[in-house]
């Protein structure tokens, strides 16, 4: 579908100059783009490369100027980043999903299924189970006994939505995402290894093994808000006795996983390969970069950013930045890596010393 440079200006909420009614097909990087494509050049570094395209038409830093780029129009970017989203929206393509029910799905008799949904082929869903309207359901997903998921969900190739899990209205799941797994949680009969770690003695051998291990059952489930993105092959387990939560508005990269009892609050970004320990607590707008790894039992405070690969094995107060494993202040981290980067000139500025001292106790 195509737009003018005005609708697609009125759409971002943007400032459009030059020839407003030309139309396009969509967005192109600059020295891709086409006559009838929107050329995305809203960071300054891009600006030379709009001469190797065909543009007529682009999106570009405020203050730059369009008709010395040989532009027709252009369409001016306060938020470059943000912008992107909203163009991406816009020129969307639709997830194939035919409204009505496949006849190859599987629905228990006691289930609801709200207006307008879509269920795809071979999906499963369970008795008591509540799909709210307008649910997009594509192939092989299944939805287990009383799980309720409310309006507008989008819900990928693959996705497993265990028992009893309670999900708000517009959530997405990408392919394969499990909501309400079992809990990892199991104990040995005697105190064993674990315990003897956690009391910072060395394990004996044999300790654990010697008795096995004791499964703890999850009776609880998973509560996720409203506008909650979940990624492709994420998990979320079920809480033991009380439910895991994930709050309004939170995104989930691939590969996450979120552990029993975890508690995550509103609007947080949990990077790809992320995973949190059992009952942690992950409050709200909260950034946790790739492969981050959180401790169980840890608390961590508002607002906090943590970068990619740091392993948060003990509370975290509100608004800091940490990067490291243990994760610190960045800018200790920062100082602690100049330090060990500088560790082999100490070292051998250490063995020439030793070497001067040597020699002068070897004259006296």
């Amino acid at each position: 579908m195509a737009f003018t440079v005005q609708e697609i200006a009125d759409s971002l909420a943007a400032t459009a100059v030059g020839d407003l009614s030309i139309a396009l097909q969509g967005p192109s990087q600059p020295e891709l783009a086409r006559p009838d494509t929107l050329a995305l050049a809203m960071d300054p570094k891009f600006l030379e490369s709009l001469s190797t395209g065909a543009a007529r038409v682009a999106i570009l830093p405020i203050g730059a100027d369009w008709q010395a780029l040989g532009l027709k129009a252009a369409i001016f970017a306060p938020h470059p980043r943000y912008v992107l989203s909203g163009v991406n929206q816009l020129f969307e393509k639709p997830v194939f999903a035919p409204s009505g029910v496949h006849p190859t799905a599987v629905i228990d008799k006691s289930a609801i299924i709200g207006a307008n949904a879509s269920i795809g082929p071979f999906v499963t869903i369970g008795a008591g189970a509540k799909i709210g309207a307008n649910a997009r359901i594509l192939s092989h997903v299944s939805v287990a006994e009383n799980a309720s998921i409310g309006e507008g969900c989008l819900l990928y190739s693959g996705v497993r939505i265990g028992a009893r899990v309670l999900i708000g209205d517009r959530f997405i799941a990408q392919p394969n995402a499990v909501v309400g797994g079992d809990g990892f949680s199991f104990v040995s009969p005697e105190p064993g290894a674990v315990e003897a770690a956690r009391s910072g003695q060395q394990p004996k051998a044999g300790a654990t093994q010697k008795h096995g291990f004791a499964r703890t059952n999850s009776l609880g489930a998973v509560t996720i808000g409203d506008d909650v993105e979940l990624g492709a092959g994420s998990t979320i387990d079920r809480g033991t006795i009380i439910n895991t939560t994930v709050g309004n508005g939170t995104k989930i990269d691939n590969l996450v996983m979120l552990g029993h009892n975890v508690q995550v609050g509103a609007h947080c970004l949990l990077c790809a390969q992320v995973g949190v320990g059992g009952s942690a607590v992950v409050a709200d707008r909260v950034i946790l970069g790739g492969q981050v790894g959180v401790a169980d039992h840890v608390h961590i405070g508002t607002n906090v950013v943590a970068a990619g690969k740091a392993g948060i094995s003990s509370n975290v107060p509100p608004n800091r930045f940490i990067m490291g494993n243990p994760a610190i202040k960045a800018e200790a981290n920062v100082e602690s890596y100049k330090a060990y980067r500088r560790l082999p000139k100490l070292v051998a500025k250490v063995d020439a010393l030793q070497k001067q001292v040597s020699k002068l106790l070897g004259n006296e």
